[in-house]
């Protein structure tokens, strides 16, 4: 019956049935759900080694740092077919968000040769690149005797590869043709309104349309939805306040953090729409978020969402995602919907987050990890995170169409598909690519406390940050 099973799930994996067959006769055999899905795991797995000598380093020893998330589990699920199919082992370190970073700059920094391939976002390659700590995969990438022929790197959603690529050249645009392919794309998440249907339901609201619209529904959520307050958005002094909600509103007015003339960058937060959109935005905090706004992270706005103590957010989509499950008070209650700040916008324009796959420059094992990288971020790992694990959102288009995973998707999460999908043409990095990102946007979060605090009025305060930076930029040689 087994081997039965698995030249069913073969004959699927090869396309000689449909997915419909292969239950059936899954069902006939008496094999299980869980089964079925270990034999179909396997046989893609078989699937990705034909062409491809996957145990040329067959006994070789790796190491990841990796950050806790869904990504990773869903990864550590699926490493024992790996290990048999490439004879590799595997051993990780993992850490929570709040120290991995420092776990990466440290290990990075000093020239340690202890981690192969690490986690990382995208904007951290903006260091991690020039510094010479990570390798440009580029040269793996078009390299036949390197990588699978059935990689299919094209298959990886065009912004995502677009906005992890970067030549180095502060104002550089991402992408560009003499860009250096820093990472891989793994994991990423939009930034959309995910909200709670019965408080909206309660005081009688639609999700917004724009960011006036906003202001008005979580105004009423605050008002009459007897507890709940209207809007969570981040407020930590922390660039991480800046690139959700927060610039994908930005973006959507048009506006843009620096302009770039000459190869010399100026700030560019302090124009008229700017400091319209700053009003809008301060208004809506002050009026209807978290009384202790300026301390929420990721995880509060989160966790209000999934303990009904907040209608809406404006964040990640998976965070949303996250909060509709597990043993959160508001599981099954939460929904999504796409969401333009500009009224006369044609569509969102979300910024991204992009946790992706590096290569340790310090390695002593380099073509043996890019073997690892590349497994990870294969079509069928992807499809297995999608289908069986919290692997969203996929980074590959391929596997946005497989109908096991919209199937699920569209049973317990509202709206998600919808919003993803009247995003993604619009959704990539929208930061220009500089040195000081990571000082210059946490000024900018500060100065929009200042702003909530009313300790700072909006015009007064986006002057000031932007004669700050200007003055920061032309010090490092790179402002004009």
């Amino acid at each position: 019956m087994f081997e039965r099973g698995r030249d069913l799930t073969q004959r699927f994996v090869k396309g000689e049935i449909s997915r419909r067959e292969m239950l059936k006769g899954a069902s006939r055999l008496g094999l299980g759900i869980a089964t079925t899905g270990f034999l179909l795991n396997e046989a893609m797995s078989q699937a990705i080694a034909a062409d491809f000598d996957w145990q040329k380093f067959k006994g070789t020893k790796l190491k990841l740092l990796l950050n806790k998330h869904p990504y990773a589990d869903a990864m550590i699920a699926d490493l024992d077919n790996f290990k048999s199919m490439t004879g590799m082992d595997v051993s990780y370190d993992i850490f929570p968000e709040d120290v991995y970073f420092d776990k990466v700059t440290a290990a990075l920094s000093s020239g340690s040769s202890e981690y192969d391939a690490f986690m990382t976002g995208a904007y951290m390659t903006w260091t991690y690149g020039p510094a010479g700590w990570i390798e440009d995969l580029n040269a793996y990438i078009k390299d036949p005797a390197k990588t699978n022929p059935n990689y299919n790197w094209e298959d990886v959603l065009p912004g995502l590869r677009a906005s992890t690529a970067w030549n180095g050249v502060p104002g550089g645009a991402l992408g560009s043709d003499d860009a250096k392919q820093w990472c891989i794309p793994w994991g990423f998440e939009l930034n959309n309104v995910s909200y709670n249907r019965k408080i909206f339901e309660k005081v009688g609201v639609e999700p917004p349309k724009n960011l006036e619209d906003m202001l008005a529904v979580a105004g009423k959520i605050t008002k009459d939805a007897g507890g709940p307050y209207g809007i969570g958005v981040r407020g930590s002094r922390s660039w991480a306040t800046i690139h959700p909600g927060f610039l994908s509103g930005y973006s959507n007015y048009g506006q843009r953090d620096f302009d770039v003339a000459d190869g010399k960058l100026k700030a560019a937060m302090n124009t008229a729409e700017s400091k319209a959109y700053h009003k809008l935005w301060v208004q809506m905090i002050q009026e209807s978020g978290p009384k202790n706004w300026s301390t929420y992270t990721w995880y509060q706005v989160g966790t209000d969402l999934g303990a009904g103590a907040s209608g809406m957010i404006f964040d990640a989509d998976i965070l949303g995602y996250f909060m509709n499950g597990g043993d959160n008070k508001e599981a099954g209650n939460i929904a999504y919907a796409p969401f333009a700040a500009n009224p006369a916008a044609k569509a969102p324009t979300p910024n991204v987050w992009i946790w992706s796959l590096a290569l340790s420059s310090f390695s002593k094992q380099k073509d043996a990890a890019w073997t690892f990288m590349q497994w990870a971020s294969s079509t069928e790992h992807d499809l297995f995170g999608a289908r069986k694990m919290d692997f969203v959102n996929p980074v590959r288009a391929s596997v946005w169409k497989d109908e096991e995973f919209r199937a699920r998707i569209d049973k317990s999460y509202p709206g998600y598909l919808n919003q993803y999908e009247k995003s993604s043409e619009g959704s990539k990095i929208y930061f220009t690519a500089q040195p000081l990102f990571f000082d210059l946007t946490t000024q900018w979060a500060e100065t929009l406390q200042k702003m909530v605090a009313k300790q700072l009025p909006v015009d007064e305060g986006l002057d000031q940050l932007a004669a700050n930076i200007d003055k920061q930029l032309k010090d490092a040689g790179i402002g004009g």
